[in-house]
């Protein structure tokens, strides 16, 4: 049975992805920071999935939690063939550069990019014993550019840096059966991290070219695809999936 770790995977897109592996048959290790209702909630909803899910309390940002989120996926599983780097602070507050602070700075690079490089080195060195893996980041629309988004320049920053990290470590492990991938989620409301694609199917969108709302399934959806066995072709591949929608403009 493959087995899948998702950061932040308790509520929001990190949920739909948490439960389209489960849908899919792997076994899942989802990690919450503080949310314990949410992380209930997902047990009680999956509970006929028990011997199948493990939920572990982790703070991406810190490297002792990062090897307990790991090693709790591997004891348990035995295996670790999938892991999705969805968990990542941002900053709703728009403001230039010079007015952040030193701490909002240090928050968006180290849980954002320097995470993502914890993790990096938590969990390759399974996959590559395997002979086979799985990884997805997280970037934002034209990410691959490096384009300017004002107001989010920090965010910016470390999500563009992931986009080289992500090409680089996908050429690095290729010989080891394992690739990575990132995915550009485009505008995904609160009232649509969680829904189902017919869900959406059923409201007209006049600001997305598509004609519906972007919802966590369509995410979900993705990530899975990139993960499949027979996806081994597709690496250091950046997706974005927005609907038509120039993201950059709209959070302006």
């Amino acid at each position: 049975m493959r087995h899948a770790l998702i950061t932040a995977g308790t509520k929001g897109l990190g949920k739909k992805a948490a439960e389209q592996f489960l849908q899919r048959g792997y076994s899942v290790t989802v990690s919450y920071f503080k949310d314990e209702k949410a992380a209930e909630t997902l047990k009680q909803k999956w509970g006929a999935y028990t011997d199948r899910l493990q939920v572990v309390q982790a703070d991406v940002t810190k490297r002792g939690d990062i090897k307990h989120l790991a090693a709790s996926a591997v004891h348990k599983f035995g295996r670790l063939d999938v892991l999705v780097n969805n968990a990542g602070p941002y900053v709703f507050e728009r403001k230039k550069l010079m007015d952040y602070t030193e701490e909002e700075w240090q928050q968006m690079i180290e849980g954002n990019l320097s995470s993502v490089f914890y993790l990096f080195q938590e969990v390759i060195p399974v996959m590559r014993k395997q002979q086979y893996g799985r990884i997805v980041t997280y970037g934002f629309q034209g990410a691959g550019d490096a384009p300017a988004w004002i107001y989010r320049s920090a965010y910016a920053a470390a999500k563009s840096g992931l986009v080289s990290l992500t090409k680089t470590v996908s050429i690095e492990e290729a010989e080891y059966g394992i690739t990575v991938n990132m995915v550009c989620p485009g505008v995904v409301t609160s009232d649509y991290k969680e829904a189902s694609i017919s869900e959406a199917k059923q409201v007209l969108d006049p600001d997305t070219p598509v004609g519906r709302p972007a919802t966590g399934d369509d995410i979900a959806r993705s990530i899975a695809f990139l993960c499949e066995e027979q996806s081994d072709m597709i690496t250091g591949s950046v997706l974005e999936i927005t609907g038509g929608v120039d993201v950059l403009h709209k959070r302006r």
